[in-house]
């Protein structure tokens, strides 16, 4: 069984999951996990970098992946080019 952090429904949890074949993953179930409890570089570097690759959505038992969100800057509607 292994383990990383991940953002489900908008809150930081650890997933805990088997690894399969093809990279695909059996996921088990996750816990909550409040990130201040995290002090070391190390910890907080997975911390960031696990919850920008797995966006999860959990809802009557099903997990899905989301997107990764994407903020693209159009400008303001006054401007005139």
């Amino acid at each position: 069984m292994s383990w990383c952090f991940a953002l489900v429904n908008g809150h930081t949890v650890e997933i805990y999951f088997e690894a399969g074949r093809n990279r695909q993953s059996k996921i088990l179930g996750h816990a909550y996990v409040c990130p201040e409890e995290f002090a070391t570089k190390k910890e907080k570097l997975w911390l960031r970098k696990d919850t920008k690759r797995f966006r999860l959505s959990y809802r009557k038992g099903v997990y899905k992946h989301l997107p990764s969100t994407v903020h693209i800057d159009i400008g303001s509607h006054d401007e005139v080019y």
